[in-house]
């Protein structure tokens, strides 16, 4: 038997936490809020997220053809293993058990790769209702794979946990705006760049560059005030867990700001004693 083939549950959910734990340090310090039994399932969804997107940008040299196969190919996988209900891959097995665990609609996983696949060949979206598409299944999809796991006490909690996944996203989008630059990449709305007459691939915090960023984490923060009126129907729990996610993470505009928006320079960072001093006094108020 394979080592693939023999890796156990227990195994599986260990190397989503690792995942976890090195590339997402955000969502992995809020989920020490959750209780016990559900975390693990949070790290099999990011880890779901991270292998695939590990995909479209880690592969080196690789062709866009090439990861577009290998994008499909770990899609085929899932919905196979998915239908089988059981799973050998390292990752996927722990995917598989959370997904039937809270009956997640597979279809989130459809788009999700979907939106991964346009990261391929897609480079500027024109307006934010274009963006919005891609960030559908990039970042909205996501607070709808996590909602069943937080069992929220009202369904009227949906749109404000997609809106919440847009805002990590659209903070993700300004923070990274070099980063994204070097791959080619443009997430900010082409009509707001015209709008405020800024050209991304100068790197210049330009007065009109400031302008822009502060009307992107305007709307960001109407996002975050969107899902805060979600949060309120959360149980006690999951409410923590996603109220330390949303302050660790709307902090990162906070830091954009505090450096005077310079986002070319540094990349805006919390740090890890910021991310344990906050979840360690959640941790003992629960």
């Amino acid at each position: 038997m394979s080592a693939v083939a023999a890796v156990t549950l227990d195994e599986s959910y260990a190397r989503c936490k690792e995942l976890n734990k090195r590339y997402g340090t955000t969502y992995y310090w809020s989920t020490k809020v959750l209780p016990r039994v559900k975390q693990h399932h949070v790290w099999a969804l990011y880890a779901f997220c991270r292998y695939a997107d590990d995909i479209v940008d880690d592969l080196g040299p690789a062709p866009v053809e090439q990861r577009a196969a290998a994008l499909a190919e770990f899609g085929d996988r899932l919905f196979a293993d998915l239908a089988a209900g059981r799973s050998d891959d390292p990752v996927l097995k722990a995917v598989v058990h959370t997904v039937r665990a809270f009956d997640i609609d597979p279809d989130c996983f459809r788009r999700f790769l979907r939106s991964m696949t346009m990261d391929l060949t897609v480079a500027t979206y024109d307006t934010w209702d274009d963006l919005l598409v891609y960030m559908d299944g990039s970042a909205a999809v996501i607070g709808e794979m996590m909602l069943p796991i937080l069992e929220p006490l009202q369904p009227e909690a949906l749109p404000h946990a997609r809106d919440l996944g847009n805002a990590f996203q659209l903070t993700n989008f300004l923070r990274d705006i070099d980063e994204d630059l070097d791959r080619g990449r443009q997430y900010v709305p082409q009509e707001d760049l015209r709008r405020f007459g800024v050209d991304l691939t100068t790197r210049c915090v330009t007065p009109e560059f400031v302008e822009l960023m502060r009307f992107e984490i305007a709307r960001c923060r109407e996002l975050y005030a969107s899902a805060d009126l979600g949060r309120a129907m959360l149980p006690p729990s999951s409410a923590r867990c996603i109220g330390a996610a949303r302050d660790l993470y709307s902090r990162i505009l906070v830091k954009i700001e505090e450096q005077g928006y310079d986002v070319f320079r540094e990349r805006a960072r919390v740090s890890t004693t910021e991310k344990a001093t906050l979840v360690a006094k959640l941790v003992a108020r629960r």
